[in-house]
């Protein structure tokens, strides 16, 4: 009896002290992590509809897009659907071909859709400045041609440029601008008017230091995208009047150069962009849109 109350003691004691060592185990030693732990999906912050307001020149009409859909407007709308968390991007286009600066004002200001199209905007995009560009080279297109003939119609179009964005600013105060430089069409078919490259240039320049000082605008550059074909490399006309094996060294050199085509211009008037040249555009315009995300994105 004596003997069986022992080997209970004892076993009551082993049962107390594995119990004792097993709380005390469970409070030293942290429970392992899980190798997967489950991951929290965090809902993504998306904007319900984004409004582009599209106003400008020929670029913004869409003059050379063979598919007649609007140029650079749809392509950019897509994009940036495509790009952004946006349910929907709502563009109007309000482009007419011909357009010069004050040309715009004016249509601005008595255009009711245009005005209500702007005044909701999230987003402004601007072709400007082109047909005031051409305005000055044909009113000094005699004589030799400089930078310094061109100060003064400069003058005159940053005046324009002025009174343009006051009067979107007074339907808009807040929604940021992108306005799309100038380029030179005839940079690689006639390469050798460097006068023309370096007005291009002065004109860019000017647009680009008046955006600059306006709130929430901002330059689009174009100008180097467009003026030297897609990668930078122009392509030859198929009708090469340089296979005439009559010609002499010099003459087929001559023919090779004038038979050289920008692959973004359309060859229907060798001036506006064709549908590739649009795209080039619209890549621009989202590019910077989208690094200025901030400024119209709204939850």
């Amino acid at each position: 009896m004596r003997k069986l109350k022992k080997i209970i003691l004892y076993a009551l004691f082993f049962v107390f002290v594995s119990l004792l060592t097993f709380v005390t185990l469970s409070l030293v030693i942290a429970p392992a992590e899980r190798i997967n732990p489950p991951t929290v999906k965090v809902s993504e912050k998306r904007m319900e509809i984004l409004r582009i307001s599209a106003i400008g020149d020929s670029l913004t009409e869409g003059v050379g897009d063979n598919t007649k859909s609007g140029g650079y407007v749809p392509i950019l709308q897509r994009d940036l659907t495509d790009e952004q968390p946006i349910d929907v991007v709502q563009m109007s286009n309000f482009g007419k071909a011909g357009d010069r600066s004050d040309q715009i004002l004016k249509r601005l200001k008595k255009d009711k859709d245009m005005q209500k199209s702007v005044k909701e905007a999230n987003v402004i995009t601007m072709t400007v400045g082109g047909n005031d560009l051409m305005q000055a080279f044909q009113s000094r297109i005699f004589g030799k041609t400089s930078i310094k003939k061109f100060e003064k119609p400069m003058t005159k179009y940053q005046k324009e440029l002025k009174k343009l964005y006051e009067e979107i600013r007074t339907l808009n105060p807040e929604a940021p601008v992108y306005q799309l430089g100038v380029y030179n069409p005839f940079l690689v078919s006639f390469g050798e008017i460097e006068e023309a490259q370096d007005i291009v240039d002065f004109w860019n320049n000017g647009s680009r230091e008046f955006v600059n000082e306006q709130k929430n605008a901002f330059f689009v550059p174009i100008n180097e995208e467009i003026s030297n074909g897609l990668d930078g490399k122009p392509t030859l006309n198929e009708e090469n009047p340089a296979n005439d094996s009559s010609l002499t060294k010099a003459q087929a050199e001559k023919a090779v150069n004038n038979a050289l085509i920008n692959n973004l211009i359309s060859e229907d008037d060798s001036f506006h962009p064709n549908n590739l040249g649009y795209q080039v555009i619209a890549n621009a315009f989202e590019k910077k849109i989208s690094s200025t995300k901030e400024l119209w994105f709204k939850k």
